[in-house]
């Protein structure tokens, strides 16, 4: 067997390498085209399954081939969902709409990368097809024991721990990670329909067959799963959040009038001031305030006021806001992997405030006038910081920048290259070498956003602090349109 590079492996080594060394554009502001390069280029890095032979991330390789297995079906490919090796849909589902949403706002600024987010975004559309149709009156909703997993330290190609699979159905409801499911399938059959109708078909298809399983059958997957998804991914907020959520994307997809009066059933407001994997009310006030906005519903007015008063909770100068931000001007909601919550408020500031500019828009929090290039620039202002504009100048995001996070929470990234190290590393074999080394992890997990620092804006880089060291899909999803957005309003 020859061990020369293939010229497959050397072209992705070279796109690598000028990946890694393309930081700031001519202008002064950060490169979001690099980093949104890097960001969708992340997500090669988290692939479960067989992987393609135009992987880019060359020191990952295969892994979970027999997902599914102990249920006698084919559960392969998807995401692991940030630092381990477990695969949990309900952040899976949500990371999927969130790059598809990013997408369809952000396209034509993408350039070469929309066909990247493309792949991404199929890569868990294909896992999310087989997890809704593999079983009759079943959803599967992940692969993999949490607790037996985050007791090892090892890689996902030499993972040995149970790989249970966990479904709902309707004796044990998962109204919430169905309209999920639900939300992730509407959403990318839209970014597919023009390129791949068949596929979009299917896509819809199955989107609103897991929706009305998750009306038929109403409950939270955290009450049915218990141990299984708590306290990593409980349903904290309820199921009826991803009700009208999965809804609204169905109403995108299909303008079915029967979606719009879901929704406004179940739409309320209660001082939503967040917006992440687990309450997503936020974010389908915005997406339905663009019915008023751009499509002149006038029915959907009341939706304007929703995400506006979202809005006003966030905007720093506001009198009524709630939103804690740091000296150096990160918002600042939970210490828990705050980037993911900066992320995904950032995505709705940015695209609220291209609904503004299309609809001449204006509104006020109190007596502060709140204008498009308001919300445009606090959302600047948040992806900057990541990217490395801020106290500590270090960029959040893993191979960006001449300073980054080198010892991040991730197993794969952090244990020797199974192209290099070729023996078996068991569940306690890598904790000694590699995750209590002083080290900077020996595989670059390029693009990864970490948790982030804490209020006072320090960050320690301890491979140890998940809080603020281990990367996730959902924080990188939801920074893909920010980015995209910036690229295109900020250009060299």
């Amino acid at each position: 067997m020859t061990r020369g590079a293939s010229h497959s492996s050397i072209s992705a080594l070279l796109s690598i390498f000028f990946l890694l060394f393309s930081v700031q554009s001519a202008n002064g502001n950060p490169n979001y085209m690099d980093a949104l390069a890097k960001s969708i280029l992340f997500f090669e890095g988290q692939r479960s399954g067989k992987l393609p032979p135009g992987q880019r991330l060359t020191w990952r390789s295969h892994s979970g081939l027999k997902d599914g297995s102990a249920a006698n079906v084919d559960l392969t490919g998807g995401y692991y969902d940030a630092g381990d090796n477990v695969k949990f849909n309900l952040p899976m589902a949500y990371s999927t709409v969130m790059l598809s949403w990013g997408s369809l706002e952000n396209g034509k600024k993408m350039g070469v990368q929309l066909g990247k987010a493309r792949v991404a975004i199929r890569w868990a559309t294909d896992y999310l097809l087989k997890c809704a149709n593999a079983s009759p009156g079943k959803l599967y909703v992940g692969v993999g024991d949490p607790n037996a997993d985050h007791k090892c330290w090892e890689r996902p190609e030499d993972m040995d721990t149970v790989r249970t699979v966990y479904s709902v159905s309707a004796g044990s409801p998962g109204s919430d990670v169905a309209a999920e499911t639900a939300a992730a399938l509407a959403a990318g059959s839209m970014v597919f329909r023009v390129v791949d109708r068949k596929y979009s078909l299917l896509l819809l298809k199955t989107a609103k067959k897991v929706m009305k399983f998750a009306l038929s059958y109403q409950g939270a997957y955290s009450d049915s799963l218990g141990s299984a998804v708590c306290p990593f991914y409980c349903s904290y907020s309820g199921y009826k959040d991803e009700l009208i959520w999965g809804a609204t994307w169905l109403l995108r997809a299909t303008n079915d009038v029967s979606y719009t009066n879901l929704i406004k059933s179940l739409a309320t407001d209660d001082g939503v001031d967040i917006f992440s994997w687990d309450n997503k009310f936020a974010g389908a006030y915005v997406l339905l305030a663009r019915k008023a906005l751009l499509d002149k519903d006038k029915s959907f007015d009341p939706f304007i006021q929703k995400a506006e008063n979202f809005m006003c909770r966030i905007i720093p100068n506001s009198p009524y806001s709630t939103t804690h931000y740091t000296p150096g001007g990160l918002m600042y909601k939970l210490s828990q992997c705050n980037l993911q919550y900066v992320t995904s408020i950032t995505f709705l500031l940015a695209t609220y405030a291209k609904y503004m500019v299309a609809a001449k828009h204006t509104f006020n929090c109190g007596n502060t006038l709140v204008t498009s290039e308001t919300l445009r620039h606090l959302a600047k202002s948040q992806v900057d910081y990541i990217l490395g504009v801020n106290p500590r100048k270090m960029s959040y995001m893993v191979g960006y920048g001449p300073s980054y996070p080198h010892k991040i929470h991730h197993r794969g990234s952090s244990i020797a290259s199974i192209k290099t190290y070729k023996q078996t590393i068991g569940c306690d074999g890598g904790f000694q070498p590699f995750f209590y080394s002083q080290k900077p992890n020996p595989n670059i997990l390029v693009g990864a956003v970490v948790g982030g620092p804490d209020q006072n804006d320090a960050f320690p880089d301890d491979r140890s602090d998940y809080s603020r060291s281990e990367p996730a899909t959902y924080i990188n999803a939801a920074l893909v349109g920010p980015l995209a957005y910036l690229a295109g309003s900020y250009s060299k």
